[in-house]
Parts: C-alpha cells; sequence; structure tokens
C-alpha cells in the first residue's frame, strides 16, 4: 500500500542547545515534526507534503530547501512577499523544556487564506494531520476554512489525524481554545492528545474522560499520550494500554510527542494494528528524548 501524506501547519526556525552550550539553528514546529517521523518511518513509496505559508526571504528559501532535503514535499507551499518564518528558542532544565517564541508575524498564518489552493492540497492527500497550533495561528475564518475542508476529506473516507496539542497562550482565551478543539475533533477520525494538557485545560480527571469527549465530539478512534505512563487506545468502547519505553537519560523531551504521533501514523498506514501502531511510536519516541532537538536524523532511530 503507497499513498500521499499531507501535514499542515507552522514550521519555525528553531534555535536549539549544542553540547557546547551554544545555540544552533534549525527548523522545526510541531506538525512538521510529525511528518519528518512519518518520513522517516514510511517507505519510499508514500509521499509527505507539508502544506503552510512561508515569505520570500532568504531563511525562507533555506527552510524550503531543507524540507526538499529531508523527502517531505513543498510544492504546495504558499510564497508571501515580505513575509518571514516564525522563530522560537529552546530553553532546557533537567531535560524538560520551556520556549520563548517569535512567531506574531509568521507567514503561516496565512496559510489557509487561499481556499482553492487548501481545497487542491487536501484533495489530493489521502491522509491529513494537524494540530491544535495549526487552528490557534489562523484568523478564525481562515481556521474554519480549514476545517470545512478537512469534515469533506473525512466525509469521503480520508484519514483525517488531529493533534489538539493544547497551548492556551496562543488563543484568544480558553472558550475560544475549547470551541476550535472541539471542532478540529469533529473534523477528525483519529485524535491523539496528551493527557496533561487535556487534564490542565479541559478538566479531564481520568484518561478514560478524554477518550469518551473526544468520542462524542465525533473522533472514530482516540490515542491519549501519557509520557512515561504509555498511551492508551480507544477504539468503541476498548480502551487499552501501551506502555512507553523506558530509557536511562532523558536530554530532551522535545517532539516527544511528534515523533510518537509520525511513527504511529506510519506503522497504523502499514499495518492497521493501533495496538502495535503505539508499541512502535513508545520505541521511535524514546530514541528521540535520548537526543537534542526536535528532529533525529532517521539513521539514529534504526527502524528496523
Amino acid at each position: 500500500m503507497s499513498g500521499h501524506f499531507l501535514s499542515i501547519g507552522e514550521c519555525m526556525v528553531e534555535l536549539s542547545q549544542a553540547d557546547d552550550g551554544h545555540l544552533r539553528k534549525g527548523f522545526a514546529g510541531d506538525t512538521f515534526n510529525t511528518a519528518w517521523y512519518a518520513r522517516a518511518c514510511l517507505p519510499a513509496d508514500w509521499s509527505i507534503d507539508y502544506f503552510t505559508a512561508l515569505g520570500d526571504d532568504a531563511m525562507s528559501d533555506e527552510m524550503a530547501s531543507f524540507m526538499s532535503s529531508a523527502g517531505i514535499g513543498t510544492a504546495s507551499i504558499r510564497r508571501l512577499r515580505g513575509k518571514t518564518p516564525g522563530l522560537y528558542m529552546i530553553n532546557l532544565k533537567n531535560g524538560e523544556r520551556s520556549f520563548s517564541y517569535w512567531r506574531d508575524s509568521s507567514a503561516a498564518r496565512q496559510l489557509a487564506a487561499d481556499g482553492d489552493a487548501l481545497r487542491a492540497a487536501i484533495e489530493a492527500s489521502d491522509v491529513l494531520y494537524f494540530s491544535g497550533i495549526t487552528l490557534a495561528i489562523l484568523p478564525r475564518e481562515d481556521a474554519y476554512t480549514l476545517l470545512a475542508e478537512l469534515r469533506r476529506a473525512k466525509a469521503v473516507g480520508k484519514l483525517v489525524a488531529f493533534d489538539p496539542n493544547l497551548r492556551p497562550r496562543l488563543w484568544s482565551s480558553l472558550d475560544a481554545m475549547h470551541t476550535l478543539i472541539a471542532d478540529g475533533a469533529r473534523a477528525s477520525t483519529l485524535v491523539m492528545p496528551s493527557f496533561d494538557d487535556e487534564a490542565a485545560h479541559f478538566g479531564d480527571d481520568s484518561i478514560s474522560s478524554t477518550i469518551r469527549r473526544y468520542h462524542q465530539y465525533g473522533a472514530n478512534m482516540v490515542v491519549v499520550k501519557n509520557g512515561p505512563e504509555g498511551a492508551t487506545i480507544g477504539s468503541g468502547a476498548d480502551e487499552t494500554l501501551v506502555p512507553a519505553v523506558k530509557v536511562n537519560k532523558v536530554v530532551d523531551t522535545t517532539s516527544a510527542g511528534d515523533s510518537f504521533n509520525g511513527g504511529f501514523l506510519a506503522h497504523y498506514l502499514q499495518h492497521g494494528d493501533p495496538l502495535a501502531a503505539a508499541a512502535f511510536a513508545a520505541e521511535i519516541a524514546a530514541k528521540v528524548i535520548q537526543e537534542h532537538g526536535a528532529l533525529v536524523s532517521p539513521k539514529k532511530l534504526k527502524i528496523a
């Protein structure tokens, strides 16, 4: 089986800590990270494309070239005059990360402004992936344009995967976040939340509550990530815990969830077994958190 995987969102310039204490430049962002790991885990007959908007500056050129060199298609990326990519810096303490962002004028905020281009890219794809951050950075009207196209894709049987990736400071209010996240789930067949976010920002008191809520929104399957406790697969009335892979030393948890998502989707698309996909994804995430930065070289993943 082969197909066309389209990830939709924002890729940013990343500044991360290098081993010598200096800063290292890279390119990353939640949906791009997932595309990176899906590309690393899927066979060559799958195409992986990224849908976003970039500027016309040298950094945008470099980012697009980086994507292409990684085997991620850029043909659908919109280029906007006078715009630039956003930038963020990772701050690390004992392996846990916090972020500083500079993204107010990011070109990616206009990724859904051209509805015809968006529809064409989605119609040409078999699998769609987006996140709560994708929705949060868009003007409200453009967010609903994106959701309408994703609902159309879901209605014709395409796999639409969604990570709520709750980041309240990107939203105008908690009500706005709750509303758009629920709408994102309604447009999706597979939702992949993180339990700590859902507990903190939706008040869920258990993983079962998170699964039940997203099923009520309309998701067919819910995969709840819970850090070192593993991931729980909720499909129909069944809930199954898949353990995390233990590591001796956590270096950087950046992209732990994104890499899990990419590994899960890649395995699930090939084999159709969500439990095996979660076990495979746990192995990928365990390798990623033992390295610096969001994007770990496929060679270091040692995929069998």
